[in-house]
């Protein structure tokens, strides 16, 4: 009950602080947020916090709770506050609708990199998916993916149509909640130009990694190209 209510104070926060519902960029102190909000001080403190690593917002001593100018400046397309990593509900939609084309759903035996990657054995395979994610019907990514059938041999063309880690957590009990990625700009091949509206000079930001699940079994090998407009990440460094 607990995580469910800091949860919900923290995307209600999230989703003032986007509308400017705080134009001098100060948040309430934490007693006018507990009062506000009917729940304990150990809440507010909990989704303050996660906002404050996320960058979201910052605090200063002495003086209260701040939101981030340049944070709201240059927002990622990505954010990770729900139980998973899938891409469905880390993309911040901003009002708009997310949606799924699957471009290719097949079976294939998993090559040598897969079996180094994600710890097969060489008689295994895997899906191959491969799938364009949209916003208002906008293409902003090519997504292709490998996973093994061991893990999930019921998957089909109806499942990965829509969230697959949310598949996995409604319907398996299991959660993606680690990955490894690496990231970087390439140009832009015919096939990105063509399925994300680039032109040949524009580039694309690609993203390949690994997804994990939660008792650490690799699940999915991932090369995700991303239209370059959405490239946008941010991080906060701290020194102790």
């Amino acid at each position: 009950m607990a995580d469910l209510l800091y949860k919900t104070i923290l995307k209600d926060l999230e989703k003032r602080i986007f509308n400017n519902e705080f134009p001098a960029k100060k948040l309430p102190d934490e007693r006018m947020l507990t009062s506000q909000y009917g729940v304990s001080r150990s809440s507010i403190k909990r989704a303050l916090s996660v906002l404050a690593d996320e960058g979201i917002v910052f605090k200063k001593r002495g003086s209260g709770t701040f939101v981030n100018p340049l944070y709201l400046k240059n927002r990622s397309l990505f954010t990770y506050e729900g139980s998973n990593l899938g891409v469905t509900d880390s993309m911040r939609a901003d009002g708009r609708k997310p949606g799924i084309k699957v471009l290719d759903f097949s079976v294939i035996p998993a090559t040598k990199e897969m079996q180094t990657d994600l710890f097969l054995e060489a008689e295994d395979f895997v899906y191959q998916i491969r799938r364009l994610r949209l916003l208002d019907d906008q293409p902003v990514m090519i997504e292709t993916g490998y996973i093994p059938i061991k893990i999930v041999p019921e998957l089909s063309r109806t499942i990965v149509s829509k969230s697959i880690f949310n598949y996995l957590e409604d319907k398996k009990n299991q959660t993606v909640t680690k990955s490894f990625l690496s990231i970087e700009a390439q140009p832009s091949t015919k096939e990105d130009q063509e399925l994300l509206n680039l032109t040949p000079q524009e580039p694309v930001g690609v993203m390949s990694g690994i997804f994990f699940l939660d008792d650490g079994t690799p699940f999915e090998l991932s090369n995700m190209r991303l239209h370059y407009k959405y490239m946008k990440y941010n991080a906060v460094v701290e020194l102790k």
